[in-house]
């Protein structure tokens, strides 16, 4: 069932070596939605995915769930989110079907994994160690959990990064999927999407001020 109000985010700031990041970030997602997050780089894209999922804590302001700040709902929130960043994350010694499986909710089945495996273009590499996988393969071993997650929000880091033109429409079509079952979608990508109702957000470098 999709979420009332699933992510509300209320003047975001992050500090380091005590000067902002980026200008006050303020958004709201709810069902349905897609919210491309856009930006020079180095502005602070990853940063505030990062933020999202409470891996950095932030200097000020809030992020909402459901209209609870997040850290009063942790367990919860974390619970309803899946991130994939830059990096795939997956155990080099451990096949593509050992990753997807630890990966992935415990109620998966060996079967839910291979048919996610074979839907993002891995069949016949399920049982392969991913240190005889390419990076484009690394990356759709990653990208499976998709297909196995049960979370409402999806954070995605640069998620086309390493994929060919089939594991772009894969993906896009994986996303369309997603949102129209009443998940939402946050996604920092500079490629253009494929997709109708793309939002789009730019997070601005923070603009130092001179004193007078």
């Amino acid at each position: 069932m999709p979420l009332a109000n699933p992510l509300m985010v209320d003047h975001l700031l992050f500090e380091r070596d005590d000067r902002n990041v980026f200008e006050p970030i303020n958004f709201t997602v709810d069902a349905g939605d897609i919210l491309q997050i856009e930006g020079a780089n180095g502005a602070g894209k990853t940063t505030l995915m990062r933020l999202l999922t409470s891996a950095l804590q932030p200097t000020s302001g809030s992020i909402l769930y459901q209209g609870e700040d997040i850290r009063r709902c942790r367990y919860e929130y974390l619970a309803n989110i899946l991130y994939i960043g830059h990096q795939s994350g997956l155990k080099m010694t451990l096949t593509a079907e050992e990753n997807l499986s630890w990966m992935s909710p415990a109620t998966c089945s060996g079967d839910d994994i291979r048919a996610a495996l074979a839907e993002v273009g891995l069949r016949s590499y399920e049982d392969v160690p991913c240190h005889n996988l390419s990076a484009g393969q690394h990356r759709r071993v990653a990208l499976a959990r998709l297909l196995t997650s049960t979370a409402t929000i999806w954070f995605l880091d640069e998620p086309f990064t390493a994929i060919d033109k089939q594991g772009v429409a894969t993906l896009e079509a994986l996303m369309r999927n997603h949102v129209d079952a009443g998940g939402c979608l946050l996604l920092s990508t500079h490629q253009d999407l494929a997709l109708d109702g793309v939002r789009k957000y730019c997070v601005e470098p923070h603009k130092q001020r001179s004193l007078r």
